[in-house]
């Protein structure tokens, strides 16, 4: 069963803000788009993807990656028309098999193609029409491609469409060998330079730029907040009661993922433990909307039931009801466009 609760004002957000959430179970392996039906209610939309995982989205296009692919869906729907009262309908157009590379983070390269981070070889890598993956940076102590998992390359901030800066657990050069620097080994990795900006950190995640700041989230602290990369320092700017993954901005608003813990050696024995104590608070699964100028979590949706963790999550601008066509359903059999200039 899967049971949802909204602040009362978060659809009244979604309605100002004129967008729609979309976001990632990979324990679940769930896509979930989150909007607004007519009467102002939330409306939920669900389709099934195997461990899906990092997620770049846009009003036209959603990119997923899952258990061994990356898929590219696209709306298919004309502006200003719905079906079956939805305002977009998302439909699986191309997609890159990879094999099982821990896809995390994706991103769009210029040329339109994803890039990645290749957790399982520890690099930034791109799709292939031939092969697995193409690789394309891997930090300096990593000696060589090797399907390892030996640093938790997780992490993937892009800036139009340059891959900048990449988030560790731990600078490890032997296989899973990132577990033994959980509690403070992590860090975040200039990818031209190759240097490291800001060290110390406990489980990074999600970098991301926005309104010229690098922001990420220290999660094995449960701490959001941004990098000064000239200090080489990570400046707080809210708590959040749960383990921090996915984030997006609106604004001056940020969208944040929080799990719960799985209750093993990987996520046990973290600061983020004693902070919730401290504050007499559960970690929960949840998405928070946390205002940048004040560090306060204005509206919140949590989760229970059969979802637990959550992985990414993307804002979908001037959409306010997303559907999606998935791979178990007929829809994906009749959802036929047609493409190009008519046939003389």
């Amino acid at each position: 069963m899967f049971e949802l609760a909204a602040s009362r004002q978060f659809p009244r957000f979604l309605a100002e803000q004129q967008l729609s959430l979309a976001f990632t179970t990979y324990q679940a392996g769930k896509l979930f788009l989150l909007g607004l039906q007519p009467d102002g209610r939330l409306s939920v939309f669900e389709r099934t993807l195997e461990r899906c995982m990092g997620l770049m989205a846009s009003a036209q296009a959603l990119h997923v990656a899952t258990l061994y692919q990356i898929w590219r869906f696209v709306n298919v729907l004309e502006p200003g028309v719905l079906h079956e009262g939805y305002d977009a309908l998302y439909a699986p157009r191309l997609g890159w098999v990879t094999g099982d590379l821990d896809v995390h983070d994706l991103d769009l390269l210029p040329d339109g193609r994803p890039v990645f981070a290749n957790t399982l070889f520890s690099c930034v890598a791109t799709v292939s029409d031939t092969h697995s993956f193409v690789p394309l940076w891997k930090p300096r102590f990593i000696s060589r491609l090797a399907a390892e998992d030996r640093c938790h390359l997780n992490g993937l901030a892009v800036e139009a469409g340059v891959p900048r800066y990449v988030t560790v657990v731990g600078r490890s050069d032997v296989a899973d060998g990132w577990r033994d620097h959980r509690a403070a080994g992590g860090c975040l990795i200039d990818i031209a330079s190759g240097e490291v900006v800001v060290g110390g950190l406990s489980m990074p995640h999600s970098p991301r730029l926005h309104g010229g700041k690098l922001w990420l989230h220290n999660s094995g602290t449960g701490e959001f907040g941004w990098v000064d990369r000239q200090a080489g320092r990570f400046v707080p700017v809210a708590f959040c009661p749960g383990y921090l993954r996915g984030l997006a901005f609106t604004g001056h608003h940020a969208v944040v993922g929080l799990s719960l813990s799985r209750g093993n050696r990987t996520f046990s024995g973290l600061a983020l433990d004693g902070a919730l104590q401290q504050r007499g608070a559960e970690a929960r699964c949840a998405l928070l909307v946390i205002d940048l100028r004040t560090g306060d979590a204005v509206h919140w949706v949590r989760f229970s039931g059969v979802v637990q963790e959550l992985y990414d999550v993307a804002v979908l601008p001037g959409i306010v009801r997303p559907s999606a066509i998935g791979f178990r359903a007929d829809s994906i059999r009749r959802v036929i466009t047609v493409g190009g200039e008519p046939l003389a």
